[in-house]
């Protein structure tokens, strides 16, 4: 993973750290990166396009209407040029904008336009940062998988000492350049199932569980970008589907099955993620249960078993499973790991309220027959590339 002989596309927003930039280009092309630099009308007032030029050796862009790009459409030419997009520093009005898919200039217009990771470097007082709109903000990017640098603590420019200030352009750099992921899944197909199930107990209640889908898609996304072709079955969530994937939305296990069963044939690599109920009501009512008795008895019958049955097939695509545990979880991973004759298991302890359903960092325990490794605490995102790396090993 690295950012030599890679397309950066830089942005760059109207704070006083934009004084950086320069340096930060001196840096990602000290890397090995290919740089262009983006400026908002605002950054204009705080850094010169002409460094940015000189360091960079690009021309620098700063209008949404170019008419010596191709067909006029410059933003369309940058976003399939970007391998990356780093926006350094990110205000806050510009996270604002990137969080409700505005497109009024030329780098909120990229963002919606291009296919490439963006990642984000942040920089404002720190008053601004901790403000709840802005914290809602982060929460809905890093759903949206993008990536976030920082910020850092310190002496502010307006005096103030906290969280805001943007970190350091050798660190960045530095972040960015364990961010692109190198393309070793291209050529394969992975399906990866996601989410929760919901086993139907009448027409308005259901059996679930904590699950949030996260892991899933960002699984889905790193995958995409590591090359492969990628299939997502998913449960009930509320994330967004994550670009240039194939999504199938499904409810039950018993639909979630099937689903998996009628494409598996054709996959290189099966990653199953989704928390899968395991029992389901042994009968759905056509009406809803009305409270009469003091107590309600529900019979359960065993749902089928996707994981175990992708991985007993004649011919079975390298098989990931994943065990979330909250007590024993090494032995339990390799009990299951050995009994469903997977090839890796993935285990994580949801008893860590840091790491359980619905956070946005976890950790994880992956074994395979005669290894194993521990992926520290990262956000899903960044332990997605390192469990897909893994993954990509194993299957060579």
């Amino acid at each position: 993973m690295s950012i030599n002989n890679k397309n950066v596309l830089l942005g760059i927003t109207g704070g006083i750290a934009a004084y950086k930039a320069p340096d930060l280009v001196r840096k990602l092309v000290a890397l090995g990166a290919n740089v262009r630099v983006v400026l908002t009308q605002s950054a204009l007032e705080f850094v010169s396009p002409l460094a940015l030029q000189a360091v960079s050796g690009n021309p620098v862009s700063d209008n949404l209407l170019d008419k010596d790009a191709e067909a006029a459409m410059g933003h369309i030419e940058l976003a399939r040029w970007a391998d990356i997009l780093l926006i350094a520093p990110a205000t806050a009005n510009f996270m604002a904008k990137l969080t409700h898919g505005l497109a009024d200039d030329l780098l909120s217009t990229l963002c919606l336009a291009t296919a490439a990771p963006i990642v984000i470097a942040p920089a404002m007082n720190q008053q601004m940062w901790h403000a709840s709109a802005t914290q809602q903000n982060v929460n809905v990017l890093r759903q949206r998988h993008v990536r976030i640098l920082g910020p850092a603590a310190g002496e502010q420019a307006c005096g103030d000492v906290g969280l805001g200030r943007m970190l350091e352009p050798q660190d960045i750099a530095h972040l960015l350049n364990e961010a692109l992921p190198s393309k070793v899944l291209l050529g394969k197909k992975v399906m990866i199932t996601a989410g929760p199930t919901q086993e139907a107990i009448d027409p308005v209640r259901y059996i679930s569980n904590h699950s949030s889908g996260k892991m899933g898609y960002a699984l889905a996304k790193a995958a995409q970008a590591m090359g492969a072709e990628v299939v997502l079955v998913s449960g009930p969530t509320n994330l967004v589907v994550p670009q240039a994937v194939t999504t199938v939305q499904v409810k039950s296990a018993e639909q979630m099955h099937q689903s998996v069963m009628e494409q598996v044939a054709t996959c290189d690599i099966f990653i199953g993620c989704a928390a899968v109920a395991d029992y389901r009501p042994a009968q759905t009512t056509p009406q809803k249960i009305k409270k009469n008795d003091q107590e309600l008895t529900l019979t359960f019958v065993k749902n089928p078993d996707i994981l175990s049955d992708v991985a007993h097939l004649q011919h079975p695509p390298f098989t990931l499973g994943f065990a979330a545990e909250t007590q024993n979880v090494r032995e339990y991973a390799l009990s299951k790991l050995a009994r469903k004759k997977l090839n890796m298991i993935a285990a994580n302890d949801v008893s860590d309220s840091r790491i359980g359903f619905n956070s946005e960092q976890n950790a994880l325990s992956v074994f395979w027959p005669g290894g194993e490794v521990t992926l520290a605490m990262a956000d899903k995102q960044k332990l997605a590339l390192q469990l897909l790396q893994l993954v990509s090993e194993q299957f060579k």
